[in-house]
């Protein structure tokens, strides 16, 4: 009887997997599919695609007193409810002088990376954010209204200047503990789509940085 079971089971499941779930897969986002976002944007873009070798890249150069620009690329329709983590790649180059996104007045930073969801009209945003000066890890500017609710997270602070920095994080996980009080079972409505920016126009400094390798693994 063991041996039958044994038979059984074997057909029912694809052959190699032996029970185990399907490993993760990679669907790479571009740095050609980002596109300036014109109802968040000024009428000049400070942004191109260096043709680096090793891996192409968004560099982001920021003068005052330009108006700030805003990329953004789109999540796949059959990919939006299953993104299981967002990657990313991104490198300061001139960090904005004194910015601080916790401190009014002075919300600029050198790289900003946004994830946005939609339920119904409401749209859902969570803006990972590069500084100078705000502490790591801090939650600041929240916004919270009928239509828009937003929260901007300190991943980074200070230096160092010139050198890549490789990000990961689980959009499902931090919407729960963003926006429905860390409820493991909360719903979480459709991942629309990813977003940069780098900005100097409150401290009216320049601001420059590389952003570089996103992967939807899901």
């Amino acid at each position: 009887m063991r041996g039958a079971l044994f038979i059984i089971v074997a057909v029912l499941l694809p052959a190699g997997t032996a029970g185990e779930e399907a490993r993760p897969q990679e669907t790479p986002i571009p740095v050609s599919t980002f596109q300036v976002v014109e109802s968040y944007s000024g009428p000049v873009s400070y942004y191109k695609i260096i043709q680096d070798p090793e891996q192409p890249f968004i560099r982001a150069v920021y003068r005052p007193p330009l108006e700030t620009v805003t990329l953004g690329a789109p999540v796949p329709e059959s990919l939006r409810q299953k993104v299981k983590r967002l990657r990313w790649r991104w490198r300061a180059q001139v960090m904005p002088k004194g910015g601080n996104e916790c401190k009014a007045g002075f919300g600029d930073s050198v790289a900003s990376v946004y994830i946005n969801w939609k339920r119904g009209f409401k749209w859902y945003s969570i803006k990972y954010v590069w500084s100078t000066e705000a502490d790591k890890g801090q939650v600041c500017d929240q916004k919270r209204n009928i239509f828009v609710v937003q929260d901007t997270v300190i991943l980074e602070s200070n230096g160092p200047v010139g050198v890549w920095k490789d990000e990961e994080i689980d959009p499902s996980a931090e919407f729960r503990a963003h926006f429905e009080g860390g409820d493991p079972k909360a719903d979480v409505p459709d991942l629309l789509g990813v977003g940069l920016m780098s900005d100097g126009d409150q401290t009216n400094s320049i601001s420059a940085a590389d952003y570089a390798g996103f992967v939807l693994i899901h």
